[in-house]
């Protein structure tokens, strides 16, 4: 397994710098207020040695910062127990820091009193001095540890959302793939099916002319990404080409009409995603009728949705195991949800009189295809 990058381990050492600099301010703010209301002297010298303890703390938070970095990843009590643990041996050393600033350094001008000076250097004065003060220090610093395990949780929480996400956009992406590359395949075996009856009925131009209609259809077709979206003029071009195709198998049976607005035109659209409904219609609504066959693309705008329909008025549409099932519906119906979620549906059944539609509806984007 891969490791992660140091820093995208933990908590940000950017983020726990501004936590440890927001509890020491907050603690030399109270301390100060405390130190007014009670009225001691020296204000300003005892200000200035507060100061220099709350330097001192930073630092000694961080390196405290550093310590249970390296238990990042560890199970949530072992995490616990190193954080409320390491906390006391810095608690001390903060202690014995500010007993050092406020009673050892320089202290005349702190104790006036000799008596006072005396009793601040004694053995056992100091212990006691040091030691209560450690425990004040502790739940304070616990404190912040405690707040560092709650900002570790939320960035390993973060990162696991930002994982899912990744994981799903690929799992999106490649089942995109997988239903687009389904389309060529299909569109392929029909081609090549109409293809060897041209041969087979001895129709050598009207086959040469199918291959050239294959081949720009081809070229054109699989130049793009598959999880690209096109815009809607070429997706039209597409079928065109594809029309094309089918036009040389039933040259006295085709029609085709094409109805969108300019305005329109710019729209995107997945690619190819026309290609299973103008096949079906060659499929149910021409080749098994004898009558000609009017195939019509339209395209409408509704507010921020983009309806699409392809129609036939062939006197055989798909009807029963027909209808919705195999590769054609079922791919444009799993592209549309994969693609636009609850935003892309597809609606479909027999028209009025004669004939089949489907009406595909989607979000309108004008940009980045």
């Amino acid at each position: 397994m891969t490791d992660l990058p140091e820093d995208d381990r933990g908590v940000a050492p950017s983020i726990a710098l501004y936590s440890i600099l927001g509890f020491w301010f907050f603690y030399t703010v109270i301390v100060t207020l405390r130190a007014i209301v009670v009225g001691f002297d020296a204000q300003w010298e005892m200000a200035a040695r507060r100061m220099v303890v709350a330097v001192i703390g930073i630092i000694v938070t961080w390196i405290l910062y550093l310590a249970l970095r390296r238990f990042d990843y560890k199970p949530l009590a072992v995490r616990f127990v190193a954080a409320f643990s390491l906390a006391a041996p810095f608690a001390l050393a903060m202690a014995a820091a500010n007993y050092y600033i406020f009673n050892v350094y320089d202290p005349i001008s702190l104790f006036p009193d000799a008596d006072m000076k005396k009793k601040a250097m004694e053995e056992g004065y100091v212990l006691i001095s040091i030691v209560e003060d450690a425990m004040t220090r502790y739940f304070f610093l616990a404190a912040w540890a405690g707040l560092y395990l709650a900002l570790s949780y939320a960035s390993e929480a973060h990162r696991t959302e930002r994982r899912a996400a990744r994981l799903e956009r690929a799992a999106q992406q490649a089942e995109l793939r997988s239903l687009r590359y389904q389309v060529n395949p299909h569109f392929l075996f029909n081609t090549l099916n109409s293809l060897s009856t041209l041969v087979m009925r001895n129709k050598p131009d009207d086959a040469e002319q199918m291959i050239m209609s294959l081949s720009n259809f081809y070229r054109t077709s699989l130049t793009g990404d598959p999880l690209d979206d096109v815009p809607l003029e070429e997706e039209v071009h597409l079928q065109k080409l594809y029309l094309d195709i089918e036009a040389v198998r039933f040259p006295d049976r085709l029609t085709t009409a094409i109805d969108i607005p300019p305005a329109l035109m710019n729209a995107c659209v997945p690619g190819l995603i026309l290609q299973p409904l103008v096949e079906n219609a060659i499929k149910y609504g021409v080749s098994r009728t004898l009558s000609p066959v009017t195939i019509t693309i339209t395209a409408r705008e509704d507010g921020d949705q983009l309806h699409i329909a392809v129609t036939d008025d062939g006197d055989n549409p798909p009807s029963g195991a027909d209808a919705g099932s195999g590769i054609g519906l079922a791919n444009v119906r799993d592209r549309l949800t994969a693609r636009f979620g609850e935003q892309g549906r597809i609606a479909y059944g027999p028209r009025e009189g004669d004939g089949f539609s489907v009406l595909l509806t989607l979000p309108i984007i004008r940009r980045g295809c």
